[in-house]
């Protein structure tokens, strides 16, 4: 599929309030009851942003219309420690926003690559660039020498679960969360894994970080 947009890998220097701007777009309401308001939350975003710990999709003037972040080794796209947080919002309101960010912790096994989720520009869903990121962030995960990528889902968010399902991931865990309902928008999170087959020989790892589509 020619959409028009090259796929890289990492998040070029200068993009990332573009990035904090799709990532809270996608998953503000998740996002906002602990980074909250808006603003303020997508500035936190952009300041604590790992730049390789992302794949983008940018269009041909150079703009990021979307990404997916991934954790490996301890670090995902999005960062921030207690520190960050309680510097950004102080001591009583950063407590209980670090008590919400606790709730969205997800810790990698060993092998396993941990995706936090894809944002794409409104303008360009339905192109196949979600697809094509999830393909990025697999053939990383082979080069990485890991056994799978893992995801979660909402149960408000359907259309997210069919592109993962199209790309190979199946739902192996589902745990209700009614008290997150009310705060957050979802009652329910789904586990979704993907196997990633050994690296195929002669394709060295660290090959092309940047494809065009």
């Amino acid at each position: 599929m020619d959409t028009g947009v090259v796929i890289r890998r990492g998040v070029p220097r200068g993009a990332e309030e573009r990035v904090a701007e799709l990532y809270w777009e996608a998953f503000g309401r998740k996002l906002g009851a602990a980074l909250g308001p808006a603003e303020r939350g997508r500035a936190f975003v952009a300041a604590h942003l790992h730049h390789d710990r992302g794949a983008v999709a940018l269009a041909p003037d150079g703009r990021v219309v979307a990404v997916a972040g991934y954790q490996l080794d301890g670090r995902a796209l999005t960062g921030g420690d207690t520190g960050d947080v309680l510097s950004a919002y102080g001591l009583l309101r950063g407590l209980p926003r670090l008590a919400l960010l606790a709730l969205l912790e997800r810790t990698p096994q060993p092998g396993e690559l941990v995706m936090d989720g894809i944002a794409v520009d409104p303008a360009h869903r339905g192109t196949g660039i979600g697809g094509l990121l999830l393909t990025e962030i697999a053939a990383l995960a082979a080069e990485r020498g890991c056994t799978r990528v893992r995801l979660d889902v909402i149960d408000v968010n359907p259309r997210a679960r069919a592109l993962y399902e199209r790309h190979g991931f199946v739902g192996v865990h589902t745990e209700r969360t009614p008290y997150l309902k009310r705060l957050m928008g979802f009652g329910a999170v789904t586990t979704m894994h993907r196997p990633v087959p050994a690296h195929p020989a002669g394709d060295a790892p660290g090959s092309a970080q940047e494809r065009r589509r």
